[in-house]
């Protein structure tokens, strides 16, 4: 009789995929650096832009995957969402920007461009407005279409939020401030999901792991925003650390009711607006 002794406990590959940008970077470093503990699972970062990863969550690419809540609409019976990780903007978010001063009331005759047909951004615009004509553009070549006329205004997320003024750009409209108004909420971009075929043991133990890696980053700032400089594309330190105060905060940590509350109402928005032809059911891991 032969007892094994030295054999290894079973470990789990969980495939996990999203951006490089600086926030997402932070949120993440925990775990991409071996920083914690994580018995039994093995995680496996992929990393790519935000409008690729929307693509590939309705194919269900990845076990765990970034993903706009806006695209959450169209993968919800394959993922659920975790409680933690989302990116949600308290009376600041995605900025329409033009070339020359522009009133919020002009954007119905406007051409746009913006980042994907599937981000948050482009969903709380059409709320905002039905009437406008739009291309998408790659996120980080959005500014370069408005400052050369090839659109009447562009939709900006990520740092350009940030530095639109500095290159001669005017502001038409921030969507977070809008979304204040209008609804006393948050305004939600992005979120992470986990596969539901992963089992409720797996999709709880793998939530907690995220969380402890957002948690660690938050009492590591230093350490994990050098990490994510790497990612920052050149963006100057100070730069980035601002962005990623604005999109790493206690939201990020756990939604909370009011966070929850907004991501429901987004979507319930998009919904009754005809943007998304179905109601979504919003279920997460708790």
């Amino acid at each position: 009789m032969s007892t094994n002794f030295g054999a290894k406990p079973q470990v789990q590959n969980i495939s996990v995929a999203h951006s490089p940008d600086s926030d997402d970077a932070f949120m993440f470093y925990g775990l991409a650096t071996n920083k914690l503990e994580t018995e039994g699972i093995k995680f496996e970062h992929t990393l790519k832009d935000i409008q690729t990863l929307n693509e590939d969550a309705k194919k269900g690419v990845y076990d765990v995957t970034a993903v706009s809540f806006h695209a959450y609409a169209y993968i919800a019976d394959k993922y659920a969402l975790l409680p933690h990780g989302a990116s949600i903007g308290e009376k600041y978010g995605p900025i329409l920007v033009a070339n020359e001063p522009r009133k919020p009331e002009e954007v119905g005759g406007m051409t746009i461009a913006i980042p994907g047909e599937l981000t948050s951004a482009y969903l709380a615009l059409r709320i905002y407005n039905q009437d406008f004509e739009y291309k998408v553009v790659p996120f980080d070549q959005i500014i370069g279409a408005v400052s050369r006329g090839d659109v009447d205004a562009g939709l900006l997320i990520h740092e350009g939020q940030l530095f639109y003024k500095q290159v001669g750009l005017d502001k038409v409209l921030d969507l977070g401030e809008w979304w204040f108004e209008e609804t006393g909420l948050p305004l939600p971009m992005g979120g992470n999901a986990i596969r539901r075929e992963l089992g409720p043991e797996v999709m709880k133990k793998v939530s907690r792991y995220l969380h402890d890696s957002i948690l660690y980053s938050m009492e590591n700032r230093e350490d994990a925003l050098q990490y994510a400089l790497q990612f920052a594309r050149d963006m100057a330190p100070e730069l980035a650390d601002r962005f990623v105060a604005m999109w790493v905060n206690d939201l990020t940590l756990d939604y909370g009711e009011r966070g929850r509350e907004a991501v429901r109402k987004l979507l319930d928005l998009g919904h009754e607006k005809g943007i998304i032809p179905h109601k979504v059911d919003l279920e997460f891991v708790d």
